[in-house]
């Protein structure tokens, strides 16, 4: 029992985080601004959402560089399943964005540079897990997986970051900066709150990261014996 909880104290953890940004997401004091009012409280929540996303594609992005170097499976099991992780997470960034667009802007999609810049950023993900549902070959899927991870992680940022910076006409916050990071872009107030929830946003991406990485090694696994037999 000991040994178990010494193994997962991050999980407990994580979970104790996030009860607790829920909790003060919802009850503490925010500040009343012009427009979006009470919905800024979905800072703690869409902003940690996308920040995940970016993190867990940088350790995929490691990770394919790592099978790159040394060709060893459990790189390419570890990258693919940090991509399905960021997926997720992309998926929960875009709809909580949609909610806070409707409430804001008064609809749940603008044309907007950042906004179609994440969509097509989704979209070049997505398109990795195309491409390796369409080799069999294991190493030669593995390698295609690989270097196009690559190249998926710095198309991601050139339109998330890069591209609606240059466009000078996005209306989403952090056009000059990272959202809720800028001088003067959070309260005070909301700290206690968002940064406890940044870490636990990205405790339960590892979390489901690994999650995906023991079941994508356990059906490796069941592919080799029944080849095997």
């Amino acid at each position: 029992m000991i040994e178990n909880f010494k193994a997962s104290w991050w999980k407990f953890l994580g979970i104790l985080m996030l009860l607790y940004v829920v909790a003060g997401g919802l009850l503490f004091e925010v500040p009343q601004l012009p427009v979006i009012r009470e919905s800024i409280r979905n800072v703690y929540f869409h902003v940690g959402m996308w920040f995940s996303m970016m993190f867990i594609t940088f350790a995929a992005l490691v990770f394919s560089i790592r099978y790159l170097r040394y060709q060893r499976a459990e790189d390419d099991l570890r990258a693919v399943a940090a991509v399905k992780t960021g997926l997720v997470f992309g998926t929960l960034g875009l709809l909580t964005g949609m909610v806070w667009a409707k409430f804001t802007w008064g609809q749940f999609w603008v044309n907007d540079p950042k906004l179609n810049g994440a969509v097509v950023g989704m979209l070049i993900y997505l398109a990795y897990m195309v491409l390796r549902g369409s080799v069999e070959e294991l190493e030669k899927r593995a390698r295609l997986a690989a270097v196009y991870n690559v190249f998926a992680f710095v198309l991601f940022f050139v339109f998330i970051m890069i591209l609606p910076r240059m466009a000078e006409a996005s209306i989403h916050p952090g056009t000059d900066g990272n959202p809720a990071l800028a001088s003067g872009d959070l309260a005070p107030m909301m700290r206690k709150v968002f940064f406890p929830a940044m870490a636990a946003w990205f405790i339960l991406a590892w979390w489901v990261f690994s999650l995906y990485y023991r079941l994508d090694r356990l059906r490796h696994q069941i592919a080799e014996l029944t080849e095997n037999y």
